[in-house]
């Protein structure tokens, strides 16, 4: 997040494990990034609003189920688009080798 953008998306992949090797979790975090001051004076960031969700695969990042969504694409509702959204987003990270 910058100065200037206070919504983040914090993204981390997960996976593969020794008991499946095939498994490839995805962690997306979304926040609203805060900048208030503590009793000294010294700047703090904090997270507002965060909301999570965790993106799973078995066949090694192909694809992934998501069991919850929200509305993500600001519509009003949570559809069918609000879930592919976050999926694309899992799988767009899954397949990056360095992140």
């Amino acid at each position: 997040m910058s100065y200037f953008n206070r919504r983040g998306i914090f993204l981390q992949k997960l996976g593969p494990t020794i008991v499946d090797p095939r498994e490839v979790l995805v962690s997306m975090q979304f926040a609203l990034k805060e900048t208030d001051h503590d009793e000294h004076g010294a700047p703090t960031d904090k997270l507002l609003d965060s909301s999570e969700f965790i993106a799973s695969s078995y066949d090694g990042g192909q694809t992934f189920k998501l069991n919850n969504a929200r509305d993500v694409d600001g519509d009003g509702d949570i559809d069918h688009a609000d879930k592919e959204k976050l999926l694309a987003l899992a799988k767009a990270y899954a397949s990056i080798v360095n992140p």
